[in-house]
């Protein structure tokens, strides 16, 4: 493995922002509450986090779709229709309410690291790609969690 080039650790870092803002928010009511009267109750909470999550979910399919490019053959096919399964998660199954959505977040995410697995192992992602997933993931886990039971 090679190390993360600086750009992408602090850029990569800097995303998991909403995430842990919403899991301050949850742990710390007064700050949720400063952050509905100041900016909206969609950015304090599980809700900045479940929101966000989906997107993230969705941008993560695209950078897929991307390391798919760098495939061929029936590896390529199987790329580019694995890249598309983040995002149709986020779709498909965050729309029960908050508890629900963050375990299917939870498990979205999750998933999405196996698939980040598959790309590397094929090949496609950078060498250095796993050592950020995995660091982003138990983050991104870890405030999905304390939305969902704290």
């Amino acid at each position: 493995m090679t190390a993360i080039p600086r750009s992408a650790l602090i850029l990569g870092l800097a995303g998991l922002i909403p995430f842990i803002w919403g899991a301050l928010t949850v742990l710390n009511p007064e700050l949720g509450a400063w952050t509905i009267r100041a900016i909206g109750p969609r950015f304090a909470g599980p809700y900045v986090m479940l929101f966000y999550g989906a997107i993230i979910l969705s941008f993560m399919s695209g950078v897929l779709w991307g390391f798919s490019t760098r495939l061929e053959g029936a590896q390529a096919t199987t790329g580019y229709a694995l890249s598309v399964i983040p995002a149709l998660w986020a779709f498909f199954t965050t729309g029960g309410g908050p508890s629900s959505a963050g375990i299917s977040l939870m498990a979205g995410f999750t998933g999405l690291l196996a698939l980040d697995w598959l790309f590397w192992r094929y090949g496609a992602a950078p060498g250095w790609w796993m050592q950020l997933r995995v660091l982003l993931t138990a983050i991104v886990l870890t405030c999905l969690a304390i939305g969902v039971f704290a």
